[in-house]
């Protein structure tokens, strides 16, 4: 099923999740490295992240997303 278009993006770029968290791009590529944040979506050559899967993330406090729990 297809949701309605929203004025809110589903997808978000690095530098935008780096906003939202309030760290450097190269900080958000070092945290994705240690497993500190959610895997993103790759397409072709561009990396995305899901803006609900981020949010969850947050709002679960930020646990570290290794897998091995």
């Amino acid at each position: 099923m297809l949701r309605e278009p929203t004025s809110e993006p589903l997808l978000i770029q690095a530098d935008e999740l780096a906003t939202l968290l309030n760290v450097s791009e190269r900080t958000l590529w070092r945290l994705l490295s240690a497993g500190k944040i959610p895997e993103p979506v790759r397409l072709g050559r561009s990396t995305r992240w899901r803006l609900d899967q981020v949010r969850q993330w947050i709002n679960d406090g930020c646990p570290d997303c290794t897998g091995d729990e």
